[in-house]
């Protein structure tokens, strides 16, 4: 991205990424989006696991979630156990505005790693220790993943409140990580802009758990947040049964009656205005108590209709509509198509593939996303012949 004079915004930032998988990773793949030199550290052999999460077209180890995550990164293969290697390490460091790790804590001081050392080699680095816990808790050593911390904060069981199974379950996306790392994003920003301001770098400690937990409990934590609680956990309009896809006569529509004054509209588009007429309905609170009776009358209407005439009803008569689209069809979608959200590309060596373009758009054009996710250690002898040479 830009800035208004025609740089990338976060040029001339540079990054040392020493983060595997995902949480991290997702980290420095917006900062390396927004224009920082992110370099990424991986060992020597199999790299950063998340290389093999996925079936590759050319090269072992370049997985699509791989790729799609450390667009715009150079990697550099690195064995820190190795004198030369660290030697290597504590050169890049020193010239690192940045420093994002993901190494648990104990493993980071055996490595000389830890922010007191860090800090002495650089003193104004910003040192960005993506953590499963926080550190001053009792959990502060343990191993972190996303389906852990998926189960720790309660989300396993948000699922069986919706439908009555009782058997804890994940949501199926790695939201987890992906949060933390979007919390993590924001963080090294405001210590950019904070060491921009006063010349100094800090610690910043970004715990999966803690992020995810606040992710959550925005709204889950529900009757909770008042002391005696007032309510149970959960918040009702997320955990409702019967608040899910319709069905339709070819598939599934989402149709979302948000505010009370939607509820005629959406009778009159169902073609049963008479329903709201029954005393159950009659009054706000009425409905509001009703609410899965409501949800019901619409669940038994819509199938009379195809989803693309629900959709086109829905949307001239202003209720938020969406058909609910297989993910395996998602590159069809026409509005994705019109903003060029999916752009294919040529990487050097894995051939044709498709990129998402980045999603928040500045006035300026984002060019550093045009750059492709490396090869393990494919600019390793580069970096290294730079730090020889200082």
């Amino acid at each position: 991205m830009m800035a208004m004079d025609g740089k990338p915004m976060l040029e001339g930032i540079r990054v040392v990424d020493l983060t595997s998988v995902v949480f991290g990773p997702y980290c420095t793949h917006i900062l390396a989006e927004l224009g920082a030199e992110v370099i990424k550290v991986e060992a020597p052999g199999a790299g950063d696991a998340f290389r093999w999460s996925g079936k590759a077209a050319a090269t072992p180890g370049m997985s699509p979630g791989f790729m799609a995550i450390n667009r715009g990164k150079q990697s550099v293969a690195l064995d820190l156990k190795a004198p030369d290697d660290l030697a290597c390490m504590k050169a890049l460091l020193e010239e690192a505005d940045v420093f994002v790790l993901n190494v648990r804590g104990k493993a980071v001081e055996r490595l000389g790693l830890d922010y007191d050392a860090v800090r002495g080699i650089n003193p104004n680095i910003i040192y960005a220790h993506c953590v499963g816990f926080g550190q001053d808790g009792p959990y502060a050593d343990l191993q972190a993943y996303d389906d852990v911390i998926q189960a720790a904060t309660g989300t396993a069981t948000l699922l069986p409140r919706v439908d009555g199974d009782p058997r804890a379950r994940y949501l199926p996306s790695l939201i987890a990580d992906k949060v933390a790392g979007l919390h993590a994003a924001y963080a090294v920003l405001a210590a950019v802009v904070h060491k921009l301001r006063t010349g100094e770098g800090q610690k910043v400690e970004i715990a999966m758990f803690e992020a995810f937990s606040h992710f959550m409990l925005l709204e889950h934590m529900a009757g909770l947040t008042f002391d005696p609680p007032n309510a149970p956990v959960g918040y009702f309009r997320q955990i409702d049964p019967d608040r899910q896809p319709f069905p339709t006569r070819d598939g599934f529509v989402s149709i979302v009656p948000y505010t009370d004054e939607a509820w005629p509209r959406v009778f009159a588009v169902l073609g049963n205005s008479e329903f709201l007429e029954d005393e159950r309905f009659a009054t706000r609170k009425a409905r509001t108590v009703n609410l899965p009776l409501l949800y019901r009358e619409m669940a038994r209407l819509t199938p009379a209709f195809s989803t693309a005439e629900l959709v086109a009803k829905c949307h001239a008569a202003q209720i938020p509509a969406q058909p609910v689209r297989d993910i395996a069809d998602i590159m069809d979608d026409p509005h994705l198509a019109a903003t060029g959200f999916f752009s294919r590309q040529e990487h050097p060596s894995e051939g044709g593939y498709f990129a998402m373009e980045h999603p928040v758009r500045f006035a300026k054009p984002l060019e550093s996303a045009k750059r492709h996710a490396p090869r393990l250690g494919e600019q390793s002898d580069r970096i290294r012949a730079g730090l020889k040479k200082q």
